[in-house]
């Protein structure tokens, strides 16, 4: 059994970290980079671009709204041509610093609001997952559970892998909760591992409402930003491994 086990890293801004990467990174098996616009720099994105290399963790565009003060959590309206364009912006940037330290861009995911808004809404999955095809075919789509994505990239004949958001509460239809509900996001590291330890299990997730529903998916995500994501990382790797699972990059999951 191959899974991959991700987070969200590079979120810093100048001067200012959030989350431990150094720690983090040779914990994992992929990242999702943020490409400057909900966070992260230029400077910070190359310093993550090398240490994914030096790991061999697979390195993945954060796409998101250009929302520094927000954290990329605020919803922005914008027309669809701005929205497409941001994401061959995003993409580009990491990309480059890929390319110029021998390492390779292998998947992308959206970020916060945007990524919210994506998931929900099927002509703009369509529209963006168009764009996403349009810069690299080969990139893989890693996204939370959601039809209008499934559906997109099987449009646009990309490769897209589910990946479970293991503190994150999830609504009966598979989507996030969103994060002003209480207990949206998940605290406690003991019922975090308890998700994980059942959907390793069965293959399910109990949601917000308390209804079980299949959660088909070979990759797991934390956030990097989270308190104690380096404790939780170790302890989630622990138990997959406890349980016969290989940590296996995304890129490397059989298809």
């Amino acid at each position: 059994m191959k899974i991959d086990l991700n987070a969200d890293l590079g979120e810093g801004f100048g001067p200012y970290t959030m989350g431990d990467d150094a720690a983090l990174i040779p914990i994992l098996s992929s990242a999702n980079v943020a490409c400057g616009f909900h966070a992260g720099d230029p400077l910070i994105m190359r310093d993550t671009v090398r240490a994914t290399k030096l790991s061999g963790v697979d390195l993945g565009a954060h796409v998101g709204f250009q929302d520094v003060q927000g954290f990329g959590r605020n919803r922005i309206e914008l027309p669809l041509a701005s929205l497409q364009c941001l994401v061959t912006y995003q993409l580009g940037a990491l990309s480059a610093f890929a390319q110029t330290e021998g390492h390779k861009l292998t998947h992308m995911s959206f970020h916060g609001a945007l990524g919210n808004k994506v998931a929900a809404d099927h002509a703009l999955a369509d529209a963006l997952l168009k764009t996403v095809a349009e810069f690299d075919p080969e990139l893989i789509i890693s996204s939370s559970t959601s039809d209008a994505m499934m559906q997109a990239a099987l449009r646009h004949n990309l490769r897209i892998e589910t990946t479970f958001l293991a503190d994150r509460a999830y609504e009966s239809s598979g989507l996030l909760v969103p994060r002003g509900k209480p207990n949206a996001v998940i605290k406690d590291e003991s019922l975090v591992l308890k998700r994980i330890e059942q959907l390793l299990n069965d293959g399910t997730v109990t949601c917000y409402d308390g209804e079980k529903i299949a959660m088909p998916t070979r990759s797991i995500l934390l956030h990097g930003d989270t308190d104690g994501a380096v404790n939780l990382a170790k302890s989630i790797r622990l138990l997959i491994e406890s349980n016969g699972g290989v940590i296996t990059p995304l890129s490397k999951l059989s298809i």
